[in-house]
Parts: structure tokens; C-alpha cells; sequence
């Protein structure tokens, strides 16, 4: 997939206004989601919020950080030098990447070798951290975001990377690389085009409705 990189900070003004409108891999759980009824509450939302976006030209998001997210951005730098200490690879920090051809991005937490690889970084409470190492692999709740990410970009690998330097040294990072080639990303492009279909039927009613 051919993408553009819009260098800016994550959270500042220009990195939310070039999300709006666009599918993202932190909402690609939202996307997933459902219920043994029909369609989840949180991919409805998603659904109209990504429309109300396309219509406005404006980012829906409110930017809000509670103190937990704080910790991890504050906690970042640790994190990938520990990282970078621990395997070699030197991560780049890039900014928000659009897609040229769908209305999709990503945030990556960092690439390595121009896309080869990227890194999906975590610096969460230590029960949490303590309970990637007890059960191994990918956290389930984080396989949209890498499958999202692994898509766009189309590197071969991910790196998932859970850090908490409050804990003894040997403890302190929990890293697991995960390969395009094992995850199901026929699958998942197909989930992401039909919602995009559906974001698009969405916009065409509610100009509809306002040409009505």
C-alpha cells in the first residue's frame, strides 16, 4: 500500500486533523467489534464518527489524557532504549501515515529498516505488564491494532514491546515479534474495506439529508 508520512507529534493539532476521517489501528478493535446481536455500540459510533469527520473536515477525538497515559509518554525514551539495547534494532519515529489510495492510517510507536519492521510500544500498569509475561504472545486486545499496522505499511514484522521500569531489570520489558505472514491480513482488509463501504454510505445519506 503506498502511504505518505505527515511529520507531526502524536496529539498535537496537525497529527489529530490528519486522522480525522480516516480508519487508524487504534480504533481498529471499534471496527471488530461485535455483538451475538448485530453490530457493537463502539463500531456504530466509530462508524458515524469517522462520517461527522468526512463532512466537517474536523477530528471528533478530544485529545484527552488521564494520568496513566501520561506515565506511558513520559516513560517512552526508557522504553525504546531499552528496547533498542536489548535487540540491536534502531527504531525511527514516525509521524502519522496517510494511505494514498483509502481513508486509512496509522500511528507507529516506530519503524525499523524504512518499514522492514515496526514497533508497537506499551508502557502499562504493572499488573498488566506482569500478565504478558505469565501468558506469552500477543495481547489479544492489541492483534487489530498490529494487523491494521502490519497492513498499511506493509512490513514484515511487528514488534510488540511492554516496558515498566518500577519492576526488577529482568522483568522490566516484554517483547514478542509477530510476522505479517502468520496473521490474517486478507481477512482483516476485508473487514476494513466493508467498513470503509459502509463510512461512505453513511456520508452520501447524510448529504442527502442536507440537500433534502
Amino acid at each position: 500500500m503506498k502511504f505518505k508520512i505527515i511529520e507531526a507529534e502524536q496529539r498535537s493539532p496537525e497529527w489529530f486533523l490528519a486522522r480525522a476521517g480516516r480508519l487508524t489501528g487504534s480504533r481498529a478493535g471499534d471496527m471488530l467489534a461485535r455483538i451475538k446481536s448485530g453490530e457493537a455500540a463502539a463500531r456504530r459510533d466509530y462508524r458515524l464518527q469517522l462520517a461527522a469527520e468526512r463532512l466537517t473536515g474536523a477530528p471528533q477525538e478530544d485529545g484527552f489524557v488521564n494520568a496513566a497515559m501520561q506515565r506511558g509518554i513520559d516513560c517512552e525514551p526508557l522504553a525504546f532504549a531499552a528496547y533498542e539495547a536489548a535487540t540491536g534494532e534502531m527504531a525511527r519515529r514516525t509521524g502519522f501515515i496517510c494511505a494514498d489510495e483509502l481513508m486509512v492510517g496509522c500511528s507507529l510507536d516506530g519503524d525499523v529498516d524504512c518499514f522492514k519492521g515496526i514497533v508497537e510500544l506499551k508502557c502499562p500498569k504493572s499488573t498488566t505488564h506482569i500478565s504478558y509475561f505469565k501468558t506469552g504472545g500477543l495481547p489479544p486486545t492489541y492483534v487489530p491494532q498490529v494487523q491494521h499496522n502490519l497492513w498499511v505499511t506493509g512490513a514484515e514484522w511487528c514488534d510488540f514491546v511492554s516496558f515498566d521500569d518500577r519492576l526488577p531489570k529482568a522483568l522490566q520489558l516484554y517483547r514478542v515479534r509477530v510476522h505479517a505472514k502468520d496473521m490474517d491480513l486478507a481477512g482483516y482488509e476485508a473487514s476494513a474495506r466493508a467498513f470503509l463501504a459502509e463510512v461512505d454510505a453513511e456520508v452520501r445519506a447524510l448529504n442527502a439529508l442536507q440537500a433534502a
